[in-house]
C-alpha cells in the first residue's frame, strides 16, 4: 500500500511529507519526501494557540488552516516526485499538537483537520492517534517506538532510538528484545530550548542552530546546567511524556535570567539536550538490565553536529544517523506515522505499552474517507 506520511513536531518547525510502500508489518520504500517550513504568520499563530491563554476562535481557524496546508503539501509532494496523486491510498496526519498533558487527567490535542485533507486531496485520512491511548489508559506519546523497535532490533547488539524533534524521546531496545522488551519515553527538550533562544535573539531572522555552529563558538555554563538538570522530571519512572507546557516561554525566560551570551546559551541549551538523553538511557539500562552499544539519531537535531558531538561524549556509544538504516532522519516521524495509519485500517495495534502506560494494545487514529457519494 502507498501511503504518505504527514508530520508538524513541537518545534513548530514546519511540516514534513514522505510517500512510501509499505510491504508487510516492517518493509517499506520510500518513494518521495519533501519539507518545508510554516509560513512565517502560520508559525507565530501557532506560537499563540500553543499551551496558552487564546480564544476558541483562533484554534478553530487554525484547525482548518492547517487541514489545507497539509493537503497542499502532500500535492505538492507528489507533483516534485512526479507521482500520480492517486496511487496514494492513505495520508497518516499527525497535526500539529498545541496542548499536551501528561500528568493526570491526561489530555492532548492536535489540530489539521482530517475532513479538509480528504476533500482537497482525495486520499482517506487517518489523524488523531494519540486519543485512543490516552483512553486506554496511556500518555498518548511517544507513538514512534513501535516503529524504531520493527525497524532496529537486532539479536545481538542492545540499541537506542532517539528522536530529536522539539521533544527528544528514546526507545530502548535490548539486544533480541520484541515489542514487549523495550522501554520508551520523552527525555525532555530536545530542539525546542536552543531553537527558542535563537529565534529570541535574531528575532525570527534564525529559528534555529544551523549545524549547531552557534553552539560550538560558545561554553557551556556548568552551573546553570546543574541547575536545570535538578528539574525532577528527569529522575521520574517511566512512562512519562514532555511538552512545550513544560519547555516553553516560562523555562526560556529562566535560563536568560543568567545574563550570559547567545553562544553560552545555546552551548547549554545543547549541552542539556545531551545531558537529558544520557540519563534517559542509564535508566533505561537499569529498569531493563540492559547495556546498549549503538544510539541511532533521527529528526532534525541529527543535523546538528556539535549536538552529535555531545552526546557520543556523554552516552559513550556509538552515535550514527538514521540514514544509515534507509531512513532519512528529517522524516522519520512522517514514515513512522505512515506506517501507523497503514496499521490502523488493517486493524493492528500502534502502541506500546511500556512506552505509553497503556493497559493494553490499541488500534491508534479515526478514519477519515475521501469521495463524494
Amino acid at each position: 500500500m502507498r501511503v504518505a506520511g504527514v508530520m508538524s513536531g513541537t518545534s513548530l518547525d514546519g511540516v514534513d511529507v514522505a510517500i512510501v510502500d509499505i510491504i508487510g508489518e516492517a518493509r517499506f520504500r520510500t518513494v518521495a519526501t519533501d519539507g518545508g517550513p510554516y509560513p512565517k504568520a502560520v508559525r507565530q499563530a501557532l506560537l499563540g494557540v500553543s499551551n496558552t491563554v487564546t480564544h476558541v476562535a483562533a484554534v478553530s481557524r487554525l484547525n482548518f488552516q492547517l487541514g489545507e496546508i497539509y493537503a497542499q503539501r502532500v500535492l505538492r509532494c507528489c507533483k516534485k516526485a512526479g507521482i500520480d496523486p492517486k496511487s496514494v491510498q492513505l495520508i497518516g496526519c499527525h497535526g500539529q499538537t498545541i496542548y499536551h498533558e501528561g500528568m493526570k487527567p491526561v489530555n492532548t490535542l492536535q489540530i489539521g483537520e482530517a475532513a479538509v485533507i480528504a476533500e482537497r486531496t482525495g486520499i482517506d485520512v487517518v489523524s488523531n492517534f494519540r486519543e485512543r491511548d490516552i483512553a486506554a489508559g496511556g500518555l498518548g506519546a511517544p507513538l514512534v517506538p513501535l516503529f524504531d523497535v520493527l525497524l532496529f532490533r537486532h539479536a545481538r547488539i542492545g540499541r537506542v532510538a532517539l528522536n530529536l524533534g522539539g521533544i527528544g524521546n528514546i526507545t530502548a531496545i535490548p539486544a533480541g528484545a520484541d515489542v514487549d522488551g523495550v522501554l520508551a519515553f520523552d527525555t525532555g527538550p530536545a530542539n525546542m530550548v536552543m531553537d527558542q533562544l535563537v529565534t529570541r535573539y535574531t528575532r525570527g531572522l534564525e529559528t534555529y542552530d544551523r549545524g549547531g555552529k552557534i553552539a560550538a563558538k560558545g561554553r557551556v555554563d556548568v552551573r546553570l546546567l546543574d541547575e536545570l538538570l535538578r528539574d525532577p522530571y528527569f529522575k521520574k519512572a517511566p512512562p512519562k511524556t514532555a511538552g512545550r507546557e513544560q519547555y516553553g516561554g516560562e523555562f526560556l525566560e529562566r535560563m536568560m535570567l543568567s545574563g550570559l551570551e547567545i553562544e553560552d546559551l545555546v552551548a547549554t541549551a545543547t549541552a542539556f539536550t545531551a545531558e537529558t538523553v544520557a540519563m534517559a538511557i542509564r535508566l533505561a539500562g537499569k529498569r531493563l538490565g540492559a547495556e546498549f552499544a549503538e544510539l541511532i539519531v533521527g529528526g532534525g537535531g541529527a543535523k546538528n553536529a556539535c549536538l552529535m558531538r555531545m552526546l557520543g561524549e556523554r552516552t559513550g556509544l556509538r552515535v550514527m544517523d538514521t540514514a544509515k538504516f534507509g531512513v532519512d532522519s528529517d522524516f522519520k516521524e512522517a514514515i513512522a506515522f505512515a506506517l501507523l495509519a497503514y496499521r490502523m485500517v488493517r486493524g493492528r495495534p500502534g502502541n506500546v505499552r511500556r512506552a505509553t502506560g497503556a493497559a493494553h494494545p490499541a488500534v491508534l487514529g479515526k478514519l477519515t474517507r475521501a469521495g463524494r457519494f
